[in-house]
């Protein structure tokens, strides 16, 4: 049963577009019929996984198919289950907001093209998933990457936006290629395209070493991990904030699901996987965070904290692995069930964000943040949900980020007591964790205090207003995921045990659960005791102002009486000792006066980190090897007799290396 209700709400989500195609350009019939049917569908879907995880039911569904090798073969387990979550939660939110974010009567030139391709791109998420063949996972995984593209390049009319475009057009297909040759040698060494465990000792070492790396770079270059990162804070940024938020909170995920799925039809892996793992995600989780720091752009600083928060799951992915290649149970379960609880954290707490962002733009017209500044009287709900989100990305109490990130430290310090090598790896580990809470708490500080405190900066962010009911009850539910997750995760316990039986198969009956290695009731109680007493001292505060007749008045300006916006802090001088301390990575770009006379004129400050890997490397590598090519146009002469001479000697050659 729960294959066939996920197998209606694929159905659904791909057809939801569809009706809006047929009705005119400035009719909202369209999109409501859109939303419904996705509100619906992902209504089914989350049905069938409630079922699923209540009476572990689950009747995989197979269909022969005519394309050779290929089976449409579906079923759905505890891993697959946790990803389904967010596919499912995330994309009904996101249609909800877009029907007061994007009106199809504001949008009459791409409104329905968006909802098109954002059903197609849930069907296809939802697809990979369940899929039990590689082919049939290769389908799903390309109408996701096409979809995707045409979401990112909704305003294509814009130049940067197509920019943006076709940077994750090639960065998808070139990680779609190497999933192909991860397949190919999967059916090399099975005998078939199914997605099934290997048996141990069934492949060589160098064999199983050229499966991982060949994950690791396509699923990697998926989710965002740095140095592979280059197409996400660009298509992250310039996409609609609704598919911004379903882009960061679910699509790069499927990143990581391919990774745990590939580990789990992997024989017992080398210690050394799991090392490479969280040095990636170290890296991935300081670096992300730095180059969030230093945007002046608030989506772009949201995107790059994507980045970040794949390192910290994948941390908990390295832990995993390093458990399980050592043989101790805790590891294994502290870390995939820390890896996959922020997978949910993550998703829920950066769409929050992202749907905040997006209704802070939808007010002001602008993703300048030192364009903003102030609405948080305008704005206040949305003010609110983007506390929420901040508090959690920074993986503070009482939030659901706290929960996850506290069984990634605990299979840390499980870490420490292990071999001297060992020890090093998780003190190193848990310092690069220690250093992202803390940076995200500096780059979120900024992000909130420069966006809605202080006074206006602009005549826009002046006349900023609260957004509509739809965008406001997006934000609510995602909220809502955030302080639920929080505050009851002894219940979904038992639903990360079924995910930690699927990735190793091979764990003892007797292995620890995670009820057992983590003091999940003692968050909850810790977490219910700080909502209350916030709550509290909120109430208190009121009424002791309210009895003290207070009254409204600007900020104390130090005796200074001609205060102006231009006198707060902005993006750049509130993160210039950090971006300074990281200048090393990210090599800011920074224009300031020189040489000022005794009565200077008008002076300029500006600064702006950009991607090193992409405006350093990838673009210049792209151009160098363009201008080569170039050289050989030479050969193209347009006469059909030398193409076919060229014909003639290429035989000639083939026969005589032959």
């Amino acid at each position: 049963m729960t294959e066939r209700l996920v197998l209606c709400a694929i159905a659904l989500a791909a057809v939801s577009g569809m009706p809006g195609v047929a009705l005119g350009r400035k009719s909202m019939a369209g999109q409501w019929i859109a939303a419904v049917l996705a509100i619906v569908g992902s209504g089914l879907g989350l049905a069938g996984l409630v079922l699923f995880w209540m009476f572990d039911d689950s009747q995989p569904v197979v269909i022969p198919w005519h394309l050779p090798g290929a089976e449409f073969n579906v079923a759905v387990d505890g891993l697959s289950a946790v990803f389904l979550v967010p596919i499912f939660v995330v994309t009904m939110m996101g249609q909800l907001y877009g029907l007061a974010y994007w009106k199809q009567t504001d949008y009459p030139q791409n409104g329905r093209k968006l909802r098109f391709f954002y059903g197609f791109l849930t069907a296809g998420m939802a697809l990979l998933v369940i899929s039990r063949n590689s082919i049939l996972f290769l389908f799903g995984w390309e109408i996701m990457a096409v979809s995707a593209f045409f979401l990112v390049a909704t305003e294509d009319e814009k130049p940067d936006v197509r920019e943006a475009g076709w940077i994750y057009l090639v960065a998808t297909h070139t990680a779609t290629l190497g999933l192909i040759a991860l397949f190919g040698l999967l059916h090399a060494v099975s005998g078939s395209y199914t997605l099934a465990p290997l048996a141990e000792g069934s492949i060589s070492p160098a064999m199983a070493t050229s499966l991982f790396a060949l994950a690791l770079f396509g699923f990697g270059l998926k989710a965002g991990l740095m140095p592979l990162h280059v197409w996400l804070p660009g298509s992250h940024s310039i996409a609609p904030s609704h598919v911004s938020a379903t882009m960061s909170g679910v699509i790069i995920k499927m990143g990581i699901y391919g990774l745990f799925r590939t580990l789990s039809l992997l024989p017992t892996p080398p210690i050394e996987w799991g090392v490479v793992i969280m040095t990636l995600g170290a890296i991935s989780g300081v670096l992300g965070m730095a180059f969030a720091i230093g945007q002046h752009d608030l989506k772009r600083l949201l995107a790059y904290c994507s980045i970040e928060n794949i390192g910290i799951i994948l941390l908990g992915l390295g832990l995993a692995v390093i458990g399980r290649s050592q043989g101790r149970a805790d590891l294994v379960v502290l870390g995939v069930s820390g890896s996959l609880l922020h997978v949910w954290n993550h998703a829920f707490f950066k769409s929050l964000l992202f749907l905040s962002a997006g209704s802070v733009i939808h007010a002001t017209h602008t993703r300048e943040i030192d364009s903003m500044g102030g609405l948080a009287k305008a704005m206040p709900w949305t003010a609110l949900a983007f506390v929420v989100g901040s508090v959690a990305i920074c993986g503070l109490p009482p939030l659901n980020g706290f929960v996850s990130e506290l069984m990634i430290y605990l299979g840390m310090v499980d870490l420490l007591e292990g071999s001297s090598a060992a020890f090093a790896g998780g003190a190193l580990a848990a310092a690069a964790l220690a250093l992202i809470g803390t940076l995200a708490v500096a780059c979120f500080v900024k992000a909130y205090g420069a966006v809605f405190l202080g006074v206006a900066r602009s005549q826009a962010a002046r006349q900023a207003h609260e957004s509509g009911l739809p965008m406001l009850l997006a934000l609510g539910v995602l909220s809502a995921c955030c302080f639920a997750i929080a505050l009851g995760p002894l219940a979904l316990a038992p639903i990360f045990d079924k995910a930690v039986a699927v990735w190793a198969p091979d764990l003892p009956e007797a292995a620890p659960r995670l009820v057992t290695l983590a003091p999940l009731n003692w968050v909850t109680l810790m977490g219910g005791v700080l909502i209350a007493a916030l709550v509290a001292a909120r109430l208190l505060l009121g009424a002791l102002l309210r009895h003290n007749g207070s009254t409204r008045s600007v900020t104390w300006g130090c005796g200074y009486s001609a205060a102006t916006p231009r006198v707060q802090y902005t993006s750049s001088s509130f993160a210039q000792m950090l971006v300074a301390l990281f200048s090393w990575a990210l090599r800011p770009e920074v224009e300031r006066p020189k040489n000022l006379p005794l009565f200077p004129r008008a002076a300029r400050f500006h600064s702006e980190v950009g991607d090193v890997v992409l405006d350093e490397a990838v673009l210049p590598s792209f151009s160098f090897t363009g201008g080569l090519f170039s050289r050989f146009r030479v050969f193209q002469q347009g006469n059909i007799q030398t193409y076919l001479l060229y014909i003639f000697i290429a035989l000639i050659a083939l026969l005589l290396w032959r």
